[in-house]
């Protein structure tokens, strides 16, 4: 950096421009140093804009595997295909929190608990950087609905930014994440993410000690350099505008003392420290896609998906919750016949990247729409795997594969040895509206009929099973009685037939577990996506507190149609004697100090819990054991608290002895006057259970 004149180290921070480089977001290459420029590219499912690249299943599904081994290996695999395309930075993974149910992204992300999506983030982003790709952790903050995003303020509390909110992006900078993106939104009293004093430079760089660099495109002001943001992508002040906040701009402050050149040495630092943390500076693959032309010769059309397919399809498996099985309906045999029914089952009429962005509904559903998305190699269709299937089993298949006869779906359902009927809700970014939903989802009921079509086939098929493809919960209370069997596919990727049809046969036990919850009315949750405003700037505050998701069901007795962390097996699982040991006493740490909320003390692993799971089943299978904590009730915390999980496989009759170690940090509450973090004197309870409703042992830790 000391190389540099003022003017290459604002060009460091300076993208050239939408559409002006072949990748979403592009520096310019710096000689002096020898430096190519970056290459930024969404998604985080997968390489955008390209092409003989993987389409993974979305953040959603890696959360409901609640397995820290798979979601590390899928971003092992992306990594891998964004350095092979020649990307520094993959624009991911996403960790806004699920909020309100309807809002548009909830499906990038990791689902409605901090600690679930701070775990997932902290793997994936240890994934990706083991390929030498930086991993970039977004939105920094409060960017939970699509309405308004631009054009709103998020005003959370500060107990609850820290405990909830920012808790994922903690985990992402002990992960080293490399860059933070901030959202689009206003931030707590109406200051802009990307310029937010608080956030980027006392939280964030101060108090969370991150040395990388912050970006994106919702750059407001030149100051906002002073107020910690770091670099300005894809660069201009709007696309294609081609005027920049940064740039000569930027060198203008400077001269004229509105910006110190100290403060742009600082952000030139920062954005070489993540290319030389990955080694980008040696050997490192150079872009050999066009994201805007794909007839562009300088294409070189490099395949990067290598067996990524096995992978894409473990996931898609690992990531099926099964939520009903009434009369163990499920697994199937050989049935001499069974019907499928639902466009949801089908190929798209249009191709699997007929809509752009995957903006439209047309079939099979297996990612949402908006930048986060990628091209499908290929997608497998359900009604093409399971019809596969049939064929080797000697299975006569009937088949309805639209949703709108309601007559042709009960003939082919009559008489048929079981019935499938394939679901979907679709969401995605505010920029594509897809039936009239601008990317927030409008209710959250089934799209195209679904209910009536579900009711129609369970009217006439005593083993009707529901499949649901949705990028999170749906309202079920108008059939939910009327089934047998319910399963939640969610958004596998290119492999989703294969995946929902490894575990309807058994194939696959099934063990994936909600990582959201499926109430029985969107009144029953504590927040909703506000569609309508009147005013320049809508303010969305956050009454609820630290209570979202199963938090505020729990806080307020609302009984849930399925609690997060559930899923049923084809299998059984007893828990049995439970041992805590260890203490949170003694010591202390320095809150004042840069980095305080990383301090070792904070995060060392002082209180193991051990005890046991035996599979009393006839079927091998993973149990997913869940920790909560239930804090000391003048903190006036959550009921229960997720603060560890586990995915353990066992064959029949076998036992094995889990274990699970907690930190002061996971024992405390973030004292607002204190400005630290606190552990609460009182008895804290450690329920281990199989979902939040399903507590199997409890014990008891004093900490003073």
């Amino acid at each position: 950096v000391a190389q540099l004149s003022l003017e290459e180290k604002v060009d460091l921070a300076t993208g050239v421009g939408w559409e002006n480089g072949y990748c979403v977001g592009n520096t310019p290459a710096i000689e002096n140093i020898t430096f190519p420029g970056l290459c930024l590219q969404d998604s985080p499912l997968g390489v955008r804009y390209t092409d003989f690249n993987s389409a993974f299943p979305a953040g959603i599904n890696a959360a409901t595997t609640f397995n820290r081994d798979l979601i590390r290996k899928r971003g092992v695999a992306m990594g891998q295909e964004f350095r092979g395309k020649g990307v520094n930075v993959q624009l991911g993974p996403m960790m806004n929190l699920m909020r309100a149910p309807a809002a548009g992204r909830n499906w990038e992300g990791f689902g409605g608990d901090p600690f679930l999506s701070g775990e997932a983030a902290h793997e994936t982003i240890l994934g990706i950087q083991s390929t030498g790709v930086q991993a970039c952790a977004k939105h920094l903050i409060n960017n939970e609905q699509e309405h308004f995003r631009t054009a709103s303020s998020s005003n959370v509390d500060d107990r609850c930014e820290h405990e909830l909110y920012y808790h994922p992006f903690l985990r992402s900078i002990q992960a080293n994440v490399a860059a933070i993106m901030c959202s689009y939104s206003e931030t707590v009293n109406n200051t802009w993410a990307c310029q937010n004093e608080k956030t980027l430079n006392d939280v964030i760089k101060g108090e969370f000690g991150f040395p990388g660099c912050t970006y994106w495109s919702a750059t407001h002001s030149t100051i906002s350099v002073n107020y910690g943001l770091d670099m300005t992508m894809p660069g201009d002040i709007t696309l294609g505008s081609g005027t920049t906040y940064f740039g000569e701009v930027l060198v203008e402050y400077v001269k004229n003392g509105s910006v110190s050149e100290a403060r742009v040495t600082d952000m030139a630092q920062r954005i070489l420290a993540g290319w030389y943390l990955l080694g980008q500076d040696q050997d490192y693959p150079t872009p050999n896609f066009d994201s805007w032309n794909l007839s562009n010769p300088f294409n070189k059309h490099v395949n990067v998906e290598d067996d990524h397919k096995t992978l894409i399809r473990e996931i898609g498996v690992a990531s099926t919750v099964l939520l009903k099985n009434d009369k163990g309906v499920l697994p199937l045999g050989k049935p001499d016949s069974l019907a499928i029914i639902g466009s949801g089952a089908r190929n798209s009429t249009v191709g699997p990247n007929g809509y752009t962005d995957r903006g439209g509904d047309n079939g099979v559903l297996a990612m949402g729409w908006g930048s986060g998305t990628a091209n499908f190699p290929y997608l497998v269709a359900p009604y093409d795997s399971i019809s596969a299937r049939a064929k080797q089993d000697g299975t006569v298949v009937s088949a309805y594969l639209n949703d709108t006869d309601l007559d042709l779906a009960v003939e082919a359902a009559t008489g048929a040895d079981y019935a499938f009927v394939f679901i979907t809700s679709d969401s995605g970014e505010g920029y594509i509206t897809v039936d009239g939903n601008e990317g927030d989802r409008n209710n959250l009921s089934a799209w195209y009929g679904g209910d009536r079509l579900v009711n129609a086939v369970a009217s006439v098929n005593n083993n009707t099973v529901v499949i649901i493809n949705s990028v999170g919960a749906i309202r079920m209370e108008a059939w939910v009685e009327h089934d047998n069997g319910m399963i939640w596919s969610g958004l596998p990727g290119q492999e989703a037939g294969n995946a929902v049809t490894d575990v309807l046969y058994g194939d696959y036990n099934p063990s994936g577990r909600l990582p959201y919850t499926v109430g029985k009315s969107i009144d029953d949750y504590g927040a909703e996506v506000i569609y309508v405003s009147d005013v320049d700037i809508l303010q969305i505050n956050y009454t609820d507190g630290i209570f979202v998701d199963y938090r505020y069901f729990d806080k307020y007795n609302i009984t849930p149609r399925f609690p997060f962390g559930h899923g049923l097996s084809y299998t059984t699982f007893e828990y049995s004697d439970l041992s805590i040991s260890g203490s949170t006493a003694g010591g202390g740490y320095n809150s004042t100090e840069n980095g305080a909320s990383l301090d070792p003390w904070l995060h060392e692993k002082v209180v193991t819990v051990t005890f046991f799971i035996t599979n009393t089943g006839d079927v091998a299978g993973n149990e997913i054991p869940q920790l909560y904590l239930t804090l000391p009730s003048w903190t006036d915390s959550a009921p229960l608290n997720l603060k560890g999980f586990d995915s353990i496989y066992l064959q029949p009759g076998q036992s094995s002895a889990v274990t699970i170690q907690l930190s002061r940090y996971d024992f405390s509450i973030w004292d607002v006057t204190a400005q630290k973090w606190v552990v609460p004197e009182g008895s804290t309870t450690i329920s281990i259970g199989a979902s939040s409703r399903d507590i199997r042992l409890t014990g008891d830790l004093w900490n003073s």
